[in-house]
């Protein structure tokens, strides 16, 4: 497992308190950036893309599909982010699952990743039926503002190994089983399973994770999280990107948001914002 503790000075705010805060997290799969996607390739969205975390100002992101050059871009246009990630297939070319976060407001005490296979620990591994490889990025992050910490994970589970994505989220929940109870965790991701009658759902919900979109006390927006680059369909039930959470944590408000310009979207994936209240 790829893991990097850092020790500083304000390891010693432990001894505080914690206290509480809210906290606005999205979830995002960007579509990768070499997508031979015509009108809608990267560089013809990319924009459209920084414009809409600019408008809803997420404190942390789980960005799926993600590139280096798409994430460097970013933290270009939105200097008040940094981002760390590593490729699933540790080529240095590849997809990552990474995570961006305001870096004013937010330190990664930890972060690490692991692999969604029978060997998590080892990077690129394989297991069942999964087409591609596929891992998850972590980090306890700390808010020296409000002396708040939590965890926060992010994932993108095979597209086509339903095997495969009911086990992976087994690893993820296992992974987030050994840390303490109380401490609150957040998982982004593409699921690439419908959160209603799919086995990756049954599994999250079995392990102790609950749905923002569903404990939210207020929903906006569409059902259906992936979109072809279209307007999303009336009343179509769909979706495969969730935020899930545990621990002391309160969702205010769960939204699917279909920002474009124009009619041109930011992705083939609308992002999902959630806001939070962490005790």
């Amino acid at each position: 497992m790829y893991r990097y503790v850092i020790t500083l000075a304000i390891l010693l705010s432990c001894t505080l308190a914690a206290s509480e805060m809210d906290l606005n997290v999205m979830s995002f799969n960007v579509r990768y950036g070499t997508a031979m996607d015509g009108d809608n390739a990267w560089p013809h969205r990319k924009d459209i893309l920084v414009n809409t975390i600019k408008k809803y100002a997420p404190d942390i992101i789980g960005v799926q599909e993600c590139l280096a050059f798409q994430a460097d871009y970013i933290v270009e246009k939105l200097p008040e982010y940094r981002w760390f990630g590593v490729d699933r297939d540790v080529s240095g070319k590849g997809e990552m699952t990474a995570i961006l976060y305001q870096h004013a407001r937010f330190f990664p005490i930890e972060t690490g990743h692991f692999w969604l296979s029978e060997m998590p620990e080892v990077p690129a591994s394989k297991s069942w039926d999964t087409s591609l490889t596929r891992m998850a990025s972590w980090a306890r992050f700390h808010s020296p503002e409000t002396n708040t910490w939590f965890h926060f994970y992010n994932t993108h589970l095979d597209h086509r190994g339903a095997e495969a994505r009911a086990q992976g989220v087994a690893v993820i929940a296992d992974h987030i089983a050994t840390l303490p109870e109380a401490s609150p965790v957040i998982l982004t991701g593409d699921f690439n399973a419908y959160a209603q009658n799919s086995r990756p759902y049954e599994v999250a919900m079995e392990k102790g994770l609950l749905d923002a979109w569903t404990t939210a006390k207020e929903r906006v927006g569409s059902k259906q999280t992936f979109s072809s680059f279209k307007d999303p369909e009336p009343d179509k039930d769909a979706r495969i990107d969730w935020i899930l959470y545990r621990g002391s944590i309160t969702v205010f408000q769960c939204e699917t948001v279909l920002y474009n310009e124009n009619g041109r979207y930011p992705s083939d994936h609308f992002p999902i914002h959630a806001t939070l209240h962490i005790k």
